[in-house]
């Protein structure tokens, strides 16, 4: 149960297949009004392995219901269940960031930012990586001013904490270091009871910002009368002591200065993903595979949107899901509750 929506996992009858259905609570009075819907704007346009994918997208008496692949948790979940508070192996996080790079790579590409990445908004089956929720995403070239209070606390980038009205893709750049440096503690490396804790609590991790390295932020820090803490020691290394490509790969992505953070492009290349690199545990097997099929992925095209439906029944019109329709009964009634559902 959310704000705008509540999710339950359902069965289709025709198949078996699991499904995660997610039910706006916001009426919708016609397909117009559907298709402004930030999360079909963007998922219809991202196509990728480590994006959910949005199958169908159906209207039954003005109440929307997105219908998305079946995942089996998220990355909050699996570090609470699998990790118990112990740090996380080395190769385990170079495989969930790298693939979580590619998806924000590739949605990046694509043209949007999504403003909410944190750990339970990434998916997961097994050891695959899905970015899911993508009702706060934006399009790179929609116009400033945008929404201040977006993305949870504990993942904002100091931009955002500062109230920048303009801030773009190195957001979830910095929530990608947060998530990351999350991976190896198994605990939030940022978690602020406030916004002005959470800019305590960075300061007090990176060392405080100067005029040499973020000059407009200190202008606007002394716009909206905002001093900082004086901390002068970076700490990351205590987060990461014996992996040094990793602490240089999250030492890029939270930088201050959204101009000088590295892109996901970038990122992708760093020392720390690359096949071969030591890192301090014995190699598991297989995993050059994994890491190389995915690369093979990073710039792989949208999908084509299949034919128009011609046959009879319901009417269809395809936006690169499976379907998008309005209802001629029950939407429900194809499928049933899983016993498991997701509240």
């Amino acid at each position: 149960e959310g704000m705008y929506a509540t999710v339950v996992e359902m069965v289709r009858k025709s198949n078996g297949q699991r499904v995660a259905v997610k039910r706006m609570k916001k009426k919708y009075n016609g397909w117009d009004q559907c298709a402004k819907l930030r999360e079909i704007k963007s998922l219809v346009r991202l196509r990728h392995p480590n994006i959910v994918k949005l199958q169908e997208v159906v209207r039954e008496k003005n109440t929307l219901y997105l219908v998305f692949e079946h995942l089996d948790r998220n990355l909050f979940e699996y570090l609470q269940k699998e990790c118990q508070g112990k740090p996380m192996e080395p190769l385990m996080v170079r495989n969930f960031m790298f693939q979580i790079l590619q998806g924000v790579f590739y949605m990046h590409s694509r043209g949007f930012f999504h403003r909410d990445l944190k750990p339970e908004n990434i998916l997961l089956r097994g050891e695959q990586v899905r970015i899911a929720d993508f009702g706060l995403a934006r399009e790179i070239r929609s116009r400033p001013p945008y929404t201040e209070y977006i993305s949870t606390r504990w993942y904002r980038a100091p931009e955002i904490l500062l109230r920048m009205p303009k801030y773009g893709p190195p957001v979830d750049l910095w929530a990608c270091g947060a998530i990351m440096g999350e991976l190896f503690t198994t605990n939030p490396i940022f978690p602020g009871s406030s916004e002005t804790d959470q800019l305590h609590k960075v300061c007090a991790l990176l060392g405080s910002p100067t005029h040499q390295t973020w000059p407009f932020g200190m202008s606007r820090a002394k716009q909206i009368k905002f001093s900082f803490p004086s901390f002068k020691v970076n700490r990351m290394s205590e987060i990461i002591p014996k992996c040094p490509q990793a602490l240089q790969l999250m030492q890029a992505l939270l930088r201050y200065d959204p101009r000088r953070r590295v892109t996901a492009g970038q990122a992708l290349r760093y020392p720390f993903f690359q096949v071969g690199t030591d890192l301090p545990v014995e190699k598991k097997g297989g995993e050059e595979m994994l890491l190389n099929s995915l690369a093979s992925d990073v710039l792989r095209p949208p999908a084509t949107p299949a034919a128009a439906h011609s046959g009879g029944g319901a009417p269809r019109r395809r936006l690169g899901v499976t379907a998008v329709k309005d209802a001629q009964g029950p939407v429900l009634a194809s499928m049933v509750l899983n016993a498991r559902h997701k509240p």
